[in-house]
C-alpha cells in the first residue's frame, strides 16, 4: 500500500511535501501538475497521506465533500471564527429577531417625508383621500335574517316571524336598524319591535351598541338599548343586549347561532335566543328570571349568496313564573313548531 502511495504521489503531485513557488507563472499544463487530488476528492482516502495535526486512528474524511472537505481542512487563524458569517440565524435563541423585523433606522426619518419636496398642503388631500379609499369609506347594507312561516307541530294556529336589520356607516362609526316581531296569520300581532342604534367598534370583531328600542305591540312602550353583538371564538355570531323601559321594567335578550357548511351552498345553522327579566311585568304575561328559551337549527340552500331559503324546526318554551302565567291563562307553555323561510341580504 506504501508503494501504491508514492506511486500515485510521484505521477500526480511529484515529491511529497516539495512545495514549489515558482509556478505562479507558469502555463496552465504546469499548474494542472500541482494540483492537490487528495482534497479535491480524485482520490480514495487510503490513498492520500494523513493531514498534519490529524490524530491517530482519527478518520480522514477530507475528500468525501469535495469543496466542503477543502472548507474543513482550512487552517484557522486564532482568535478568528468564520464559520457564522455565511449562515443564517438561529430563530430559537431566545431575543432573536424574526425576519420581518423592521430596522431601527427605517424609523429615524420625518413621519411624512413627501412634505420635504412637495409641501404639507399638496400631501395633505393626498393622504386624506388615501385614508377614505382604504377603510375609511362608508357603506350599507340590509339583511333579513329570519322571513318565515311557522306551523305549529300540535296542530295550533299558523303564525310568521320577520327578523331583519340594516346598517349604514364606517368601519368604526355605524348607523343600525332592528326589526323583528311575530303574528299570527289572519290575526293581530303577538309583539313587533324596531330598535336604532348608533353602533361602535370595540374590537376587530365586536360592536358596542346603544339607542333606544319602540314596541308597538302588545303595547307602545319605549326602552333604551345597550348591548354588544360580533362574533364569538369558534365563529359564533352573538348578538345580546339589555332593555330599560320606561316603566323601569329590565329585560334583556342573548341571541347566538353558527353556521355549519355541508356543502359550499347548503348550511346547517344551529340557532338558540333566550330572554331574562328582572321583574314580573303582568301586562305582557312575563314573570321574573328566565322566561323563554328557543332553541332550533335551520337548513337552508344559497342558491345566491343573497338569496338562501331554509327548512327548520325549533322548540319554544316560556320557563318559570312565566311559564305559571302562561298555564294559568290557559295557554301551552312550550311547543314544537316547523319552519319554511328565507334568509337575503341586499
Amino acid at each position: 500500500m506504501r508503494l501504491a502511495w508514492l506511486a500515485c504521489t510521484a505521477l500526480f503531485a511529484g515529491p511529497l511535501g516539495a512545495q514549489d513557488h515558482g509556478g505562479h507563472g507558469a502555463p496552465p499544463a504546469a499548474k494542472a501538475q500541482e494540483m492537490d487530488h487528495c482534497a479535491m476528492g480524485h482520490l480514495p482516502p487510503e490513498q492520500c497521506p494523513p493531514k498534519e495535526g490529524t490524530e491517530r486512528g482519527e478518520a480522514n474524511h477530507s475528500g468525501h465533500g469535495g469543496a466542503r472537505g477543502m472548507e474543513q481542512d482550512k487552517p484557522k487563524m486564532p482568535g478568528m471564527d468564520h464559520s457564522s458569517h455565511g449562515a443564517s440565524p438561529d430563530k430559537t435563541v431566545p431575543g432573536a429577531a424574526p425576519e420581518d423585523a423592521v430596522p431601527p433606522r427605517a424609523l429615524e426619518g420625518p413621519r411624512h417625508a413627501a412634505d420635504a419636496i412637495w409641501g404639507a398642503e399638496a400631501m395633505a388631500p393626498a393622504r386624506a383621500t388615501l385614508a377614505r379609499e382604504n377603510g375609511g369609506f362608508r357603506t350599507g347594507m340590509v339583511m333579513v335574517e329570519r322571513l318565515e312561516a311557522r306551523i305549529p307541530a300540535d296542530g295550533g294556529e299558523d303564525g310568521y316571524l320577520w327578523d331583519a336589520q340594516a346598517f349604514y356607516g364606517g368601519d368604526i362609526n355605524r348607523f343600525v336598524l332592528k326589526t323583528e316581531g311575530e303574528g299570527a296569520f289572519g290575526g293581530s300581532l303577538e309583539n313587533a319591535e324596531a330598535q336604532a342604534l348608533y353602533s361602535r367598534a370595540i374590537g376587530p370583531f365586536f360592536d358596542l351598541q346603544a339607542g333606544i328600542r319602540i314596541d308597538d305591540a302588545p303595547d307602545t312602550r319605549a326602552h333604551l338599548v345597550a348591548g354588544i353583538q360580533g362574533l364569538a371564538p369558534y365563529m359564533f355570531e352573538l348578538d345580546a343586549a339589555l332593555f330599560l323601559s320606561t316603566k323601569g321594567d329590565l329585560t334583556a335578550r342573548i341571541e347566538a347561532e353558527y353556521d355549519q357548511r355541508i356543502t359550499q351552498l347548503l348550511i346547517v345553522q344551529p340557532r338558540i335566543e333566550v330572554e331574562l327579566s328582572a321583574q314580573d311585568i303582568p301586562e305582557r304575561g312575563i314573570g321574573a328570571g328566565l322566561t323563554t328559551i328557543e332553541p332550533g337549527v335551520r337548513l337552508r340552500y344559497e342558491f345566491l349568496r343573497e338569496f338562501a331559503p331554509y327548512l327548520g324546526i325549533e322548540y319554544e318554551a316560556r320557563t318559570g313564573r312565566t311559564a305559571d302565567i302562561a298555564r294559568a291563562a290557559g295557554e301551552d307553555p312550550d311547543g314544537l313548531k316547523l319552519l319554511i323561510g328565507l334568509r337575503a341580504w341586499f
